[in-house]
């Protein structure tokens, strides 16, 4: 499945929840609906800064990726684990936004990706952007790092809906 279809899948799943189970938290410490959708909207937008800043740049980066950076490209996603933030990284994403706001919000992050995705191979692949855990990369591989952030979070859109009952 392409990223933008993946990501039209999550806007089109949106419309089959309630407000209600949109913001239900079912255990305490595990995100709702609303909030993974949350996450992953703002992930995609902080992903897709820093393919612009790779376009922008004018200074070359020799450094590379770190050894999880590396395996991560290696296998083209995501491994199937949960992945637990460090505190200070962790704030709780909103459980306020309505359907029609994820939506809106969904939308957006697509409008980006496509603007994105027919200039993205011309951006100098030695113009880069550091990742906490993955190291520098470059405009491509933040695009990609898009819809592996959004494929790796298909097991909990499964996991909180099963909890719902869906």
């Amino acid at each position: 499945m392409s990223d933008l279809k993946l990501i039209e899948t999550y806007k089109s799943d949106l419309q089959n929840y309630s407000p209600e189970q949109l913001r239900k938290i079912t255990v305490e410490g595990v995100w709702s609906i609303g909030q993974m959708y949350d996450h992953i909207i703002l992930v995609a937008h902080e992903y897709l800064d820093n393919v612009e800043t790779c376009a922008t740049s004018t200074e070359e980066q020799d450094l590379g990726k770190t050894e999880f950076g590396k395996y991560l490209f290696e296998i083209g996603g995501f491994p199937p684990i949960k992945i637990k933030l460090p505190d200070e990284l962790n704030t709780p994403p909103s459980n306020s936004d309505s359907k029609e706001d994820l939506t809106s919000r969904l939308d957006q992050v697509m409008q980006r990706f496509r603007q994105w995705e027919s200039q993205v191979d011309d951006i100098n692949q030695n113009y880069k952007v550091k990742h906490g855990g993955f190291g520098w990369l470059n405009a491509r591989e933040w695009f990609y790092l898009v819809g592996m952030h959004f494929s790796h979070h298909l097991r909990q859109k499964v996991e909180l809906e099963h909890r719902l009952e869906l």
